[in-house]
């Protein structure tokens, strides 16, 4: 599981641990002291428009990887050994659910369209061509011996794109519509591709018929819908929990364990029962933000606001730390270093057919969506589609868990072609990443207006998205009814079919405020703390309400 080095100190040190145990509690050391040195680092890079911390952790990575390769002797290059099981069931989920959790509801549903066009029919094109493309090419470069599904892994394995670092290289305020698409389509996306990857391993592809098509298809709309309501519901039972059983009046600490633990417990339900564990805690985390987290006191909503985040932000950084390191590894090297200009050759292949299939599904769904805006400033224009087209190009962790998925068990593999895979799929992301991510910023100055005119134009258009990922406390809270609090009754078929989003929100608000929010709670909840603030205010406001009607009654 570690070093030699680890082993060393282990020597050297405990009578009270063996060996193997020392050594361990040694690479656990040493990689917490990294991510606290990512911290810092990130800290004192915050103003560099270059770098970013996903980058960081990754440099450090490399540059420690160096380290132990060198102190190792050559035999190893990271502290941990990878395990898919580490990264799915306990890293992605809480970056996942703190995406749905601190999502802005009024732009993510008002460019829901867009944002599904491109995170799940972007997703399954691009899928298409590079699986097409790399049946058609790589088998006649004899790199192995890779079947069918190995071939349609690969187009779901290079689909998954890093939404991690995408939005650490953009900015939520100077470039609110493209930051709101690409989140939005890196969410959906990172779902759908591994939706696509579990479908593909699920099917007998020996023989492929069209019945066998419309059954992928078929089965990738089922884990799409139900995933998506398994979240769904596992948030209104959380919701509905808190309200009825008001745990605040004892204990803060149980609202906020049963928020973390319902929100898991979403995760590993979707696994169990072979759904997409990404969407259904995605969706989930949307739920809780909507009804459970104004269920909860005051002290409750700050401390749960800022637990997720953290939760993410120390595993983002945990995933491209061990990325760095792993990058490295000389087991994985060692089995294509008879042919490095094979594995250069695929690698530059693949980065190829990234590019293409990206391109192939932005700028033609851009304008098709555009088609349904009326609106000149709802519309993505040229710039803006160059931007989300390469601002999606860098891929990451998912790219990395799914290849390792699919070419291998053991973090290696003795076989030619699922070698050259998986050290192909390390430069892409690694390349992706590093050059890619670098070069992001300076081509949104590049593209985009001056920050003056950008505030002009944002000022002037109050329905122009603003940032997603911002606190979810105080006067600016979002909320699904908000979202049409301007928009008039719908009078007829022709305005439904002109505005679909603004009617599908005013019946939502209804049948909202109706039914959902006096059955699970919400925003305008105030949860009852006996001898509590919250109990004054409450009391005032009761009391302020019946002097109202009083004073109405008599004149």
């Amino acid at each position: 599981m570690v070093f030699d080095l680890g082993l060393l100190l282990g020597k050297m040190g405990s009578t009270r641990l063996a060996t193997s145990e020392y050594a361990s509690v040694v690479s656990m050391n040493l990689f917490v002291a990294l991510l606290c040195a990512c911290i810092v680092i990130g800290h004192l890079l915050e103003e560099n428009r270059w770098m970013n911390e996903s980058i960081t952790a990754l440099v450090i990575g490399l540059c420690t990887g160096v380290v132990i390769l060198l102190t190792s002797g050559g035999t190893s290059s990271h502290l941990l050994v990878f395990s898919e099981d580490l990264f799915f069931i306990y890293l992605l989920p809480p970056i996942i659910f703190n995406a749905g959790f601190q999502v802005k509801k009024k732009q993510f549903f008002r460019n829901f369209m867009t944002i599904v066009l491109f995170g799940a029919v972007g997703t399954m094109i691009s899928f298409t061509i590079i699986s097409f493309a790399a049946i058609y090419i790589f088998k006649r470069m004899n790199i192995g011996s890779l079947e069918l599904g190995d071939y349609l892994a690969i187009g779901a394995i290079f689909s998954a794109t890093d939404s991690v670092c995408t939005l650490q290289v953009l900015n939520q305020d100077q470039t609110p519509l493209l930051y709101s698409l690409v989140f939005g389509e890196g969410v959906v996306n990172d779902a759908t591709s591994v939706v696509i990857f579990n479908a593909v391993q699920n099917f007998d592809l020996s023989q492929i018929t069209t019945a066998t098509a419309f059954q992928l298809l078929g089965n990738f709309f089922y884990l799409f819908i139900t995933s998506t309501l398994l979240g769904a519901g596992a948030g209104l039972l959380s919701a509905y929990i808190i309200k009825k059983l008001y745990f605040g009046r004892h204990s803060t600490d149980r609202e906020v364990a049963i928020m973390i633990l319902m929100a898991y417990l979403s995760y590993m339900l979707a696994e169990l029962f072979y759904l997409s564990g990404i969407l259904t805690v995605f969706f989930c985390g949307i739920v809780m933000s909507h009804y459970t987290w104004h269920n909860v006191t005051e002290k409750s909503r700050v401390t749960t606001k800022h637990a997720f985040a953290t939760l993410s932000f120390i595993a983002e950084l945990f995933i491209f730390l061990y990325v760095g390191m792993d990058a490295l590894d000389i087991e994985k090297w060692s089995f294509v270093k008879d042919s490095p200009g094979t594995s250069v050759e695929v690698s530059a292949i693949l980065l190829g057919l990234v590019l293409v299939g990206r391109a192939a599904f932005v700028f033609p769904l851009s304008f098709l969506s555009n088609l349904t805006k009326k609106a000149q400033h709802e519309k993505i224009d040229f710039r803006q589609q160059v931007l989300i087209w390469w601002a999606g190009l860098m891929r990451g962790a998912v790219s990395m868990a799914l290849a390792y998925n699919q070419f291998t068990k053991e973090g290696h593999t003795t076989l030619t072609g699922n070698a050259i895979m998986i050290t192909s799929t390390i430069t892409v992301v690694l390349f992706s990443t590093m050059v890619f991510g670098l070069i992001t910023q300076p081509l949104v100055r590049l593209l985009l207006p001056s920050p003056r005119t950008l505030n002009r134009m944002i000022s002037s258009e109050p329905t122009t998205p603003k940032s997603f990922i911002v606190p979810l406390l105080g006067n600016g809270q979002d909320s699904l009814m908000d979202l049409d609090q301007n928009v008039p009754r719908p009078s007829s078929l022709r305005m439904l079919l002109s505005k679909p989003s603004h009617t599908v929100h005013y019946y939502w608000r209804k049948f909202d405020n109706a039914f959902m929010r006096p059955v699970f709670g919400g925003r305008g909840f105030v949860p009852f703390v006996p001898g509590s603030p919250t109990e004054q205010s409450a009391h005032q406001s009761t009391h302020h309400l019946v002097d109202e009607e009083t004073n109405q009654t008599e004149h």
